[in-house]
């Protein structure tokens, strides 16, 4: 299909809910690039790049044919709205985490209780495999979370293994990239990193997800292609075993440094918003944390509703 001027600008608005979707630890970049109608291309032309190179090499630097070959309209109107929105979203999240960590908190639960559900209502007929790869996924999902460190090495090869990992989430439907971020521990940092330009960071981490993703997309395609349902359904419960890790009402663990005798904070532990506002003396917000997670909620579904008329309509 021949593309015009206005179907690739198009293209760039889906990157931009794409990119969205990244910078929310809840909404899988990949479950919008499914639900909008571009994810087979987009993993048909993430897949075609080690070739373009070779025919690239090959035809002398034939930058035309290469171009074609990695469908290089697509991924670069792709890119460009991915990148619009998550250097304008990066400053705003910063500032609601910091100032508003409950009612966002709250709104990010929603969303990854809605995205399970999107996930799962695919597997048109359950059997006892999927439900067995669905419990070992909420295990491993909660396992995570709770054997993760609260603070992570802030080393650029780590920094690049973030990028790696965290690049899946753009090809496969599912797990958000900014998520894993969190599991890892370094969703905040990267965020600063943006909003500050720390050009070091940006590019190994760039660099990361530029390996990872070309590595990691034939096995993925494969994956999803010979055993769907078996990976949807263990993606699904990681997700929701890792609602762990997002449970707005927590407080610090903390401890005495054996070195420094400084009183530092280990790890966070879940509590209930009664508990809350006793240990801590502030307002639980449960209203707001659950019209949050309501809201949060109910755009999945105001997405997936969006999609199908523009199916329909095509």
């Amino acid at each position: 299909m021949k593309r015009q001027l206005q179907d690739y600008m198009l293209v760039t608005l889906k990157g931009i809910g794409m990119g969205a979707a990244d910078v929310i630890p809840g909404v899988s970049g990949g479950t919008i690039a499914f639900i909008t109608g571009i994810y087979e291309e987009l993993l048909s032309s993430i897949k075609n790049l080690p070739v373009a190179l070779k025919v690239l090499i090959a035809s002398k630097f034939n930058l035309k044919l290469f171009w074609k070959t990695c469908n290089g309209n697509f991924l670069v109107s792709l890119l460009l709205g991915i990148g619009l929105s998550i250097v304008s979203l990066a400053k705003l999240m910063t500032y609601l985490l910091e100032n508003y960590p409950i009612p966002v908190w709250s709104f990010f639960f929603g969303l990854i209780l809605a995205s399970v559900w999107f996930v799962l209502r695919d597997i048109t007929e359950w059997k006892v495999p999927y439900f067995i790869s669905l419990v070992l996924g909420i295990v491993a999902g909660y396992l995570i979370t709770v054997i993760s460190p609260s603070e992570t090495p802030d080393a650029l090869w780590f920094i690049f293994l973030s990028g790696a990992v965290a690049i899946c989430a753009m090809i496969l439907p599912g797990i958000s990239g900014s998520f894993i971020l969190l599991l890892m521990g370094k969703y905040l940092y990267i965020l600063d990193a943006l909003n500050n330009l720390n050009i070091i960071v940006i590019l190994t981490f760039a660099a990361g997800a530029i390996i990872g993703i070309i590595s990691f997309s034939h096995f993925l395609s494969w994956l999803l292609k010979n055993y769907n349902f078996l990976t949807v359904s263990f993606l699904a419960g990681i997700m929701f075993g890792s609602l762990n890790k997002i449970w707005p009402w927590k407080v610090s663990v903390t401890g005495t440094d054996n070195l420094s005798g400084e009183i530092i904070s280990f790890s966070e532990k879940n509590i209930l918003p009664s508990t809350y506002s006793e240990m801590t003396g502030f307002s639980s917000l449960v209203i707001y944390a659950i019209l949050m997670a309501l809201v949060g909620f109910s755009i999945i579904f105001i997405i997936d509703m969006a999609a199908a008329k523009m199916k329909k309509n095509q």
